[in-house]
């Protein structure tokens, strides 16, 4: 049977792969100029520290305009920092009877002058790839004005880009297919299934003539569905290059590329860890309180202590909610169709500071360990009320896109209880499309900083909609 012969154009087309190599290939080089002064350890650490600084500078990530020279600075501090590696690992002898210093400047010069050469090489062949068409990628855009006229002929004009216009997308109604570089595909709403028949991944928005909110609507399509966007901002004529915002200038245009969905399988595994660590910390470390809260709302409320509730999560499917009672038990329909107790006369002492320091909201603990809820992630509703606002707001079932949370990004807006749900439901799809784990992080940080700061005032974190929802008693 005969081999099946190897395909290396799907590697050779992609510039990641070799970007990232450029790094280990330039410290094993500069150590060898230096190598009677560095051990193998060293030149180990040289690499990591060479290769966390390109990563944190975003030079490993494949861009439109591939240029040596606008990466110089950032490629120095790459190279300093190896050097001082090499310095925290192994301290180093002089070179030569000269002092130590000396090695650093050779070794730092060098791996500089290598990441000069060997990045103008990687950028060489993929600008001779992408002329060839082998290394192209055909693009859609999105505006036929003035802006995304240029944009066509600069794409089409010069191909070391990368992007090879395929068509434009407009519903202006004197537009005509003659006026265009290249073929008129239809209006906005054609876009979706243009780029499915015509195989495009890549797509550039440029002022094109729907309404913001429709145009808007499209591009979190094609940003969910893994497509790579790039829009033209406003007074795009004001911005410069911009490397780590994802900022490139075509000629005379600046167009952001929008950062692909975040929720992966490796990032939701990482949120996942972040969980489960966290909260069976915390409730080994609570565990103390969680037993003196549960004797006090026994003696408060009677039999009962942990009230649950059904709610609704991850893609919609439902799961059961634990929460410390505030008040006496009530009936099941209204606990489910009840607004907010916040007013109400029936909750006790404990019940009422329980609300106030969102202790209440600690057996949610359990709910993260087992999976049914994350740390952080918009709050989850009842499934009464997921009906009445799915049907009145837009956009509010998108938030079951990602895990339910015990606080999220509106409830540090002050998004909590009696307030907007339009405004929640915008600042819960903004985090979902924002998401990082150090946001999340950070988000977690701000929830423990307002409750430690005015724990009887109505600063109540943890504490949003569902909150506000909990049981009530029959009159």
């Amino acid at each position: 049977m005969n081999a099946r012969p190897i395909d290396l154009m799907p590697w050779l087309r992609s510039i990641r792969p070799l970007l990232t190599l450029v790094d280990p290939v330039a410290v094993v080089l500069a150590a060898l100029v230096v190598r009677d002064h560095v051990s193998a350890a060293s030149v180990v650490g040289a690499v990591a520290a060479a290769m966390f600084v390109s990563r944190a500078s975003d030079l490993h990530r494949s861009r439109l305009v591939l240029s040596v020279l606008e990466e110089l600075p950032k490629l120095a501090l790459g190279a300093v920092v190896a050097a001082l590696t090499l310095v925290a690992v192994a301290p180093l002898g002089g070179l030569g009877g000269r002092p130590a210093w000396s090695v650093l400047a050779i070794f730092s010069a060098s791996m500089f002058a290598l990441l000069v050469v060997l990045r103008t090489a990687v950028y060489t062949a993929t600008h001779a790839l992408r002329r060839s068409g082998r290394a192209a990628h055909p693009v859609i855009i999105v505006g036929s004005g003035e802006v995304g006229k240029r944009l066509a002929e600069a794409f089409l004009a010069r191909r070391e880009y990368g992007l090879s216009p395929v068509g434009m997308i407009d519903c202006a109604p004197d537009l005509h297919a003659r006026d265009l570089p290249v073929p008129l595909l239809g209006g906005i709403d054609s876009l979706e299934r243009a780029m499915i028949d015509l195989g495009v991944d890549d797509v550039v928005f440029a002022f094109p003539g729907p309404p913001d909110h429709h145009t808007i609507d499209v591009v979190r399509r094609c940003v969910q569905s893994d497509r790579q966007v790039f829009v033209v901002p406003r007074f795009f004529e004001m911005m410069g290059v911009d490397r780590h915002r994802r900022t490139e200038v075509i000629r005379d245009v600046a167009v952001m590329r929008l950062r692909r969905t975040a929720l992966r399988s490796r990032a939701l595994f990482l949120k996942r860890v972040l969980d489960v660590t966290v909260s069976s910390v915390a409730m080994v470390l609570l565990s103390p309180v969680l037993a003196a809260i549960a004797v006090a709302v026994r003696i408060e409320t009677g039999p009962g202590v942990i009230f649950r509730q059904t709610r609704v999560g991850l893609h919609g499917r439902t799961f059961t909610l634990f929460k410390f009672r505030s008040l006496k038990p009530a009936s099941t329909e209204e606990s489910q169709t009840t607004w907010s107790i916040d007013h109400d006369a029936r909750v006790g002492p404990v019940g009422r500071i329980l609300r106030r320091t969102s202790l209440d909201e600690l057996p949610q603990l359990a709910n993260v360990w087992r999976g049914d809820m994350s740390l952080v992630g918009p709050r989850p509703e009842r499934p009464h009320f997921v009906r009445e606002f799915s049907r009145s707001q837009e956009r509010y079932e998108d938030r079951h896109r990602v895990q339910t949370g015990m606080t999220g990004w509106a409830q540090v807006n002050d998004l909590r209880g009696d307030t907007s749900i339009d405004d929640r439901v915008r600042f819960d799809n903004f985090y979902i499309e924002n998401w990082s784990l150090w946001g999340d992080v950070k988000i977690m940080m701000r929830t423990v900083r307002a409750v430690l700061r005015a724990p009887g005032s109505r600063t109540k974190v943890l504490a949003l909609t569902s909150s506000a929802t909990e049981e009530r008693r029959a009159a």
